[in-house]
């Protein structure tokens, strides 16, 4: 045995090797049937879903370090029920007593559904800034004329029609060496909304009244927005060197509309100017810096900024871009933010002569780059700690955004089935909007739904800020609509040719009020209109003549009218009515109406003519007898002097 193998050796010897023991065959048992019934277990009811009741109306104030128990205090849902919607979004809060970020509470408050007012702390340190002056006033009183001859520049002269329709921000450096940060707000009635932003973000307004115009419907519009937003007013009374300049008039109107002039005793400053002379810029400039030193205005200015922006606009290389005035902190470039429902990462601060800078400090308007998206002009500019928060932001954001707009589609509609049920016909005129900047968009739309009458329905289906493109032309074209192009730049031929051959009306403009008028015109012509029953003319009988004896294939006798037509016109197709010591005998159709043996269709004041009325037979002489036809009344186009539009129908 001495060559043979291990394996050999293992099986003469009887012993286990590896590998080579083959598994034991067990014996096959049949599994009994079972007949006894399963073990009772106790049930255990699945968890239910917490539903949380939402509040669209309700306004919850949130700030940075709340516990979950202001939150619950405030919103009116359950501590548990936050404390789900904390792990659902990955953040892991265990006692009602733990605080929490501002940011993880906006994120918490959409989804139980209520409205949020972020509450920023002022802690920190806290400096002197510029103020923040608005002008307002009514359209071309001299708003950028007067900021031109502040700053030495022509702003003016690029405006389309010589009328502002941006939100202009800069800063003004002052003779004495004190800054100032400006707006300048349109005037016309289309930018209300534009108005109540630069009142919303500004310290003081400068209230323009032109001397020989006297106060006018935006200037009163003007003072009502300052007033909401408890913005103290300085009047500058503006062209005061042209002949029929009356500033005594102006006081006394703007004395009689409630606004308290130092001349009467109340606290408004009034300054007496001239924008193009140049002449008491130096008294208008020691009236604000008077009134900012007054209200001592200072901001935090460390830590996470805040900012609201005034316009954004979408550039053709750079993007998506928002003017933004910093109302505290410092904003800085590099940081992520959320503007509104859009966020994106800070790449280039410019401020407003176009330098690229690395921080904005208060009061201090800048352009951002970086945006995903095209905020709406009046969105808070949010500072957060990292992409991923920034995006969870936004997404919720929008989230919100739509559910509001569908809950205003579904009230729209039943509005709209009121109206439906009151006026029959209502035909629907679909139009896209392009605009140049957001804050004109919104402009533009609200101004065009303004002209919405229970006869035509003005429907944006699609509103956008940029040049018409193939895609307007695809929608329009899907949906036969409008397209309304406002300070745009002229498309190629290619997108203007598409859309002649699509038979699509584009529709450019520079300015509002040419717009709008163009637009009153298109509604008037596509309405269609409401039928009237009006009187066309009247006759007075003088002969009545019996027609007897005829055959039976002629028909039964019949009388006619000898009538002499006294005012307006006769018309065979119209309605005739006999009427007898000014009450109504008969009304019917007119069976025939002659002129001299000839049959005529219309006939005119002062003509004789032979009428007869289907079944009528009783006329007598000196009956008056009016024809009826029926028209179709057309809706107004009404313009007011103050610039305001609307359909009358």
């Amino acid at each position: 045995n001495f060559h043979a193998g291990v394996y050999m050796l293992a099986w003469s010897r009887k012993e286990d090797v590896v590998g080579l023991k083959a598994p034991k065959k067990e014996k096959r048992v049949r599994k009994e049937t079972r007949t006894q019934p399963p073990v009772e277990a106790p049930y255990v009811a699945p968890k239910p879903k917490m539903t949380i009741k939402t509040s669209p109306d309700k306004t919850v104030e949130i700030f940075d370090g709340m516990t979950l128990l202001d939150l619950s205090k405030r919103s009116g849902a359950t501590i548990s029920a936050l404390q789900s919607i904390l792990q659902d979004l990955g953040e892991k809060v265990e006692s009602e007593f733990d605080s929490i970020s501002i940011d993880l509470a906006e994120l918490v408050a959409m989804e139980i559904g209520v409205n949020i007012k972020r509450m920023h702390t002022g802690e920190g340190t806290v400096e002197p800034r510029p103020a923040v002056v608005t002008v307002m006033g009514h359209v071309d009183h001299g708003k950028t004329s007067l900021l031109d001859s502040l700053r030495q520049t022509s702003v003016a002269a690029k405006e389309a029609g010589g009328i502002t329709q941006h939100i202009g921000a800069f800063v003004v450096e002052m003779t004495s060496g004190a800054s100032i940060t400006f707006l300048d707000t349109p005037g016309h009635a289309a930018f209300s909304a534009m108005r109540a932003r630069g009142a919303a973000v500004t310290d003081i307004v400068v209230l323009v009244v032109a001397a020989d115009d006297g106060v006018m419907p935006q200037t009163l519009e003007a003072m009502s927005h300052a007033k909401v937003a408890n913005v103290p007013i300085v009047v500058a009374i503006n062209k005061c060197d042209k002949s029929g300049a009356d500033p005594e008039r102006v006081r006394i109107q703007l004395g009689s509309e409630g606004l308290l002039l130092e001349d009467m005793g109340g606290d408004v400053q009034v300054v007496e100017i001239s924008a193009l002379s140049k002449l008491g810029l130096d008294k208008l400039e020691e009236a604000l810096l008077l009134q900012a030193e007054i209200m001592d205005l200072k901001a935090r200015t460390d830590g996470p900024a805040q900012a609201f922006v005034v316009e954004a606009r979408v550039d053709r290389g750079r993007g998506p871009l928002a003017t933004a005035i910093v109302k505290s902190g410092t904003l800085i470039s590099g940081q992520y933010i959320v503007v509104g429902a859009e966020w994106g990462r800070i790449r280039s601060l410019r401020d407003t002569a176009g330098k690229v800078t690395e921080a904005a400090k208060p009061a201090m308007p800048i352009e951002i780059e970086g945006l995903r998206g095209l905020p709406m002009a009046g969105d808070d500019v949010v500072v957060v700690d990292s992409e991923e928060r920034a995006r969870m932001l936004s997404q919720g954001r929008k989230k919100k955004q739509e559910k509001d707009r569908l809950r205003k589609i579904d009230e729209g509609m039943t509005e709209e089935a009121e109206i439906a049920e009151e006026t029959p016909e209502r035909v629907e005129m679909p139009i896209i909007v392009k605009a140049d900047v957001q804050g004109s968009v919104q402009a533009v739309t609200d101004a065009l739904r303004s002209l919405n009458s229970p006869q035509v329905f003005v429907n944006i289906v699609h509103v956008g800020v940029g040049p018409v493109s193939e895609h307007d032309i695809d929608l329009a074209q899907a949906c036969r609509a409008y397209i309304v192009g406002f300070n745009v730049r002229n498309p190629p031929s290619a997108i203007t040719l598409g859309a002649t051959q699509a038979n699509i009306k584009i529709l450019l403009h520079k300015v509002i009020y040419h717009l709008l008028e163009e637009m009153g015109r298109l509604i008037v012509e596509k309405a269609p209109g409401v039928a009237e029953t009006q009187i066309s003319g009247e006759a007075e009988v003088l002969n009545i003549f019996e027609l007897k004896g005829r055959s039976k294939s002629k028909g039964p006798d019949i009388k006619i009218a000898g009538c002499r037509i006294t005012d307006g016109h006769f018309s065979r197709s119209g309605t005739m009515r006999l009427l007898r010591s000014g009450d109504v005998v008969f009304e019917g159709p007119c069976a025939s109406l002659k002129r001299e043996k000839q049959d005529a269709d219309t006939l005119d004041k002062g003509s004789d003519c032979g009428l007869v009325i289907e079944d009528c037979d009783h006329f007598q002489v000196g009956d008056t007898i009016q024809c009826l036809e029926q028209v179709i009344r057309k809706p107004k186009f009404i313009s007011t002097q103050s610039g305001a539009v609307r359909i009358e129908c």
